[in-house]
């Protein structure tokens, strides 16, 4: 009996692709079915019907001596190639992959994106022939919408081979889409040879017409496949999210709606209705007034849109055009709801137990089903309250993978206020490119605990003064005992070789926190309060050179840097030490001793009065205000003295009435050119402000009823001046 093969060109993640795909697999009845995939993840075909698996999901192969090299096969429930493999093992057909395998693929990556090969979208061009402006569009018309009819896979297969013969679409040469047509040639030829007779392949439709018909001679694919690089590589399954099935997440092979095409999927019958009825469901969830009559109206009129269209079925386009008019009734942000958690969705697929996985992933997986943790994809924020053994618990889980750079769980702002230090706030998301960064910490340890006590050690031998600091606070909230001691011995060690106040700015915030969060655990960090003691004491002999000379930008950067000084130092004197007060006091005489000199930038004088004003040290302010605003000050300079003074500072405008009144006499005082050369900088001053806060200092301004003095009362037009007026306070929402 002559073998029989059936070439099926597929579009990737295509609902209406599987459905036909399927009925093709029902009336060919193949012994043997390869699939577009990697073929050395054959052996994991078995595991898509097994217990667990869920999708989306994807392949994933990662290069053995270096994890971050790694390459994702997605399949979503919708996918050609995923009901192709579960069918085939429903069916207890053969099923291989016969794509070429990831050990080549990874090894070709660097290669091949250094080559940028640009091809013919063959979809456009079957779209623009049809007279469509949309591939998506087209596509949707000619398969995601059908729901019977003939096979279109013959006239794809087909319209694809001219496409690739024409001189506008021809095939640009690209070496790896040769050596993969190459491999798949290989393949079917090896199935044949095994003696399967009825053999289908289920591949991209642009690669249809490479596969179908007479091959070409095996010795032809066999030079081009002749000295193909390869390396060592693991594969595993891993679960996946619709929204980075998304074209808009820079993937080759993405769809602008995976939500719409899973549910297209899962509801054939009457989708439009099915749809919108759930948009309405999401709507109300979210407290907006959406009725049964609203659903009617929305269906009806994506259905008109579609029958005016000429239309089969009304597609995404439509039901999107009725739900921002119906339902959402034309509030963009309502819609813009929509298309994120419904159009794209945030559906995460799961795995079976049975999948292959590193010993780190499967310590991973116990501790999430200990402490009663699910992996989701959509954001959601936790309380913990510290002094519950499950939530302490769940705070060195976090922690610990944290240090390990796997960053599910990240701090958050709470919404309860009054919490205390008992309580952290996290908010998780699990993204499958984590994935890959469980296997690169793998290489630390077997379990969590382990793999992070390992990543600090390694810390703690070459890491910078603000790396160990910041990974000594880490390790006091992770609870690790033992890479804690071996961190402070460093950190001693690279404290007294480090000679630069900047590095040691940068890591005392870190340290005195880490001190003070032995608080709440009952760590006991006396050794790390000697510590901060020395960096601070350093800090205040070398700050006078540190701020010497700098231009606006380093200035900027120096300024944040005495922000968290002066914060970690408050933090440290908090509690009842002599000792810390009397840090606090050699820290604030140190800025003191700067805030008169001339070669300190405005940026930081103007912050260091501010620092020192609230902390009672002077009480001149104003004065120095009235000063640093004098007439032969370069106006810039004065901008930069006024954005260290009031940043963060609007409290002080609201409730002071002669620094308001100061800062509004030298705005009116400005000069036109003056005025257009500072307003950059004092807006960004001022752009921190809250709303309330700067509709506040707008009403104090308003109440004082100034006008300009240098516009005398005969040159003013008042008709012209209450219309212009009017118009500010409106603005600033002020009564007039």
């Amino acid at each position: 009996m002559t073998p029989v093969v059936e070439v099926f060109g597929i579009r990737h993640h295509g609902p209406g692709s599987s459905r036909s795909l399927l009925r093709a697999l029902d009336d060919f009845e193949p012994d043997a079915v390869l699939v577009e995939g990697p073929a050395d993840a054959n052996p994991l075909i078995g595991l898509s019907v097994a217990d667990g698996m869920q999708p989306p999901v994807a392949l994933l192969a990662y290069a053995a001596d270096d994890p971050a090299v790694a390459a994702f096969w997605p399949f979503a429930v919708f996918s050609p190639e995923w009901q192709a493999m579960t069918w085939a093992c429903r069916h207890d057909v053969h099923v291989a992959f016969c794509d070429l395998p990831a050990a080549s693929s990874l090894a070709l990556r660097v290669g091949r994106a250094a080559r940028a090969v640009v091809r013919v979208d063959p979809l456009a061009a079957l779209a623009y022939a049809a007279g469509y402006d949309d591939p998506e569009r087209w596509w949707d018309d000619v398969v995601e919408s059908r729901l019977d009819g003939a096979s279109p896979f013959p006239a794809l297969t087909e319209a694809m081979a001219e496409i690739r013969e024409s001189e506008d679409g021809a095939h640009p040469g690209d070496p790896h889409e040769e050596q993969r047509e190459a491999h798949m040639r290989q393949v079917l030829r090896a199935t044949l040879k095994g003696g399967y007779e009825r053999v289908a392949v289920v591949c991209g439709a642009w690669h249809a017409p490479a596969l179908a018909g007479k091959l070409p001679p095996a010795a032809h694919d066999a030079r081009v496949l002749k000295g193909i690089a390869k390396r060592k590589v693991a594969v595993t399954w891993v679960p996946w999210t619709h929204s980075r099935l998304a074209a808009a997440t820079g993937y080759g092979a993405g769809v602008t709606s995976p939500g719409w095409y899973h549910h297209l999927w899962t509801a054939p019958d009457r989708p439009v209705t099915r749809w919108l009825t759930a948009v309405a469901h999401s709507l109300r969830e979210r407290d907006l007034g959406v009725s049964t009559a609203h659903v009617i109206d929305a269906v009806r009129l994506a259905e008109h849109l579609a029958s005016m269209r000429g239309r089969p079925l009304a597609g995404l386009a439509e039901v999107d055009e009725a739900t921002r008019a119906v339902l959402c009734e034309g509030d963009d942000v309502a819609a813009r709801f929509v298309t994120d958690h419904l159009v794209v969705g945030e559906l995460l697929g799961t795995v079976s137990d049975e999948v292959p996985t590193v010993p780190l992933e499967a310590d991973l997986v116990r501790a999430c089903r200990t402490l009663r943790l699910k992996r989701e994809a959509l954001a959601r924020k936790v309380d913990l309250d510290l002094r519950k053994p499950r939530d302490l618990d769940k705070s060195r889980l976090f922690h610990r993978l944290r240090l390990l750079e796997i960053d599910w769980a990240r701090p958050a702002r709470s919404d309860v206020s009054g919490t205390g230090t008992f309580r952290e706030t996290w908010s998780l998301a699990w993204q499958p490119e984590l994935s890959v960064r469980i296997v690169e910490a793998a290489v630390w340890g077997t379990t969590v605990e382990s793999a992070a006590s390992a990543r600090v050690t390694a810390v703690a031998t070459d890491g910078t003064l603000a790396q160990l600091t910041r990974t000594l606070e880490r390790c006091l909230a992770a609870e690790l005992p033992e890479p804690y001691a071996e961190l402070l011995r460093a950190l001693d060690a690279q404290a007294a070789m480090d000679v630069d106040v900047v590095h040691l700015m940068e890591a005392l915030p870190a340290l005195v926190r880490a001190q003070r969060y032995g608080d709440v655990r009952g760590t006991d960090t006396t050794a790390l309060g000697r510590v901060a003691v020395a960096f601070v004491l350093r800090v205040c002999a070398g700050l006078g050179q540190a701020v010497t000379g700098l231009d606006d930008e380093a200035a900027a950067e120096m300024r944040r840097r005495l922000d968290g000084v002066h914060a970690a130092v408050a933090l440290a004197a908090s509690v009842d030490d002599p000792v810390a007060h009397g840090v606090r006091d050699r820290w604030l005489d140190t800025l003191r001793s700067l805030v008169d000199r001339n070669d300190v930038n405005g940026v930081l004088v103007g912050r260091m009065v501010r620092l020192l004003r609230d902390a009672a040290r002077i009480d001149d302010a104003p004065d120095r205000l009235h000063r640093a605003l004098s007439v032969g000050m370069p106006a810039p300079r004065k901008a930069a003295w006024v954005d260290g003074f009031f940043a963060d500072g609007a409290v002080l405008l609201i409730h002071d009435t002669d620094l308001l009144a100061l800062l509004d006499g030298w705005v009116q005082g400005l000069s036109r050119q003056e005025f257009v050369d500072v307003l950059p900088l004092v807006r960004r001053t001022f752009g921190s402000f809250s709303h309330a806060e700067r509709r506040a200092v707008a009403g104090r301004l308003t109440t004082e009823g100034r006008r300009p003095a240098a516009v005398a009362d005969d040159d003013l037009d008042e008709q012209r001046a209450n219309a212009a007026l009017a118009t500010v306070a409106l603005v600033l929402g002020v009564p007039l």
